[in-house]
């Protein structure tokens, strides 16, 4: 089933180009990795899916449905920066999220903040960088959504953390669902993705199966990165 659609997507900042012509066709049950450089137009691409942003020309459908209210509902969102406020206690922001998304799930909320030992009582601001990223982390896959949008998820937590970040990832979505992720650090997440979409100043590159393009190259997810984008 096609999850996500994007047909000639474009998006221009006066003479600049961020995005160009974007075709690509996500089925549902699938980990993507969204990946490409600074600058490549991985966050303007993420921004136009989820409506932060509006295209110049081409469209974007999510269940055959244009973006809007209903295709928003479908999507749980982690963005590269918090949008959460400090000073609330982490008991308030599931509350907040329980309130206003009808598929959150608060208990599976509260067992993740269990097993990572994080108090609910405590106020964001008193917890560590790594241990806010959990959190946040924590909310955005606690709702049953059919489209999960994880933007650089790992990349300010320490490397102990990451692996059980992954795993939170992999082990608390549906499998009719799709989850899109963009990251640099391809060679912690290549193992868990299904497919990649490489980007390069706003052209789609490459969207293939992981495995087929292991067959084909011969070389880790990370090598095949590296020497299309020179890194």
């Amino acid at each position: 089933m096609t999850l996500l659609k994007c047909k000639e997507l474009t998006k221009k900042y006066g003479n600049h180009t961020a995005l160009s012509g974007i075709n690509l066709q996500i089925e549902s049950g699938h980990i993507i990795g969204l990946l490409g450089p600074n600058g490549s137009g991985k966050t303007t691409l993420i921004k136009m899916i989820t409506g932060v942003l509006a295209p110049t020309s081409g469209t974007v459908c999510i269940n055959d449905k244009p973006v809007g209210p209903e295709s928003k509902s479908q999507i749980s969102y982690l963005p590269d920066h918090t949008y959460l406020n400090p000073s609330m206690r982490v008991r308030d922001i599931m509350d907040f999220f329980e309130d206003f998304y009808e598929d959150f799930d608060s208990m599976r909320a509260y067992d993740m903040l269990a097993k990572l030992q994080i108090n609910p009582n405590c106020k964001l601001k008193t917890l560590s960088k790594g241990t806010q990223e959990k959190v946040q982390l924590i909310l955005v896959m606690s709702r049953r959504a059919k489209l999960y949008i994880l933007d650089e998820p790992i990349a300010r937590v320490d490397p102990a953390a990451r692996d059980y970040i992954l795993d939170t990832i992999l082990s608390n979505y549906d499998e009719t669902a799709s989850i899109l992720i963009s990251t640099h650090l391809i060679s912690d997440i290549e193992n868990i993705l299904d497919e990649v979409i490489f980007i390069q100043n706003g052209i789609l590159h490459t969207h293939a199966g992981v495995d087929d393009l292991r067959q084909k190259e011969h070389k880790s997810i990370d090598t095949i990165f590296r020497e299309v984008f020179k890194c």
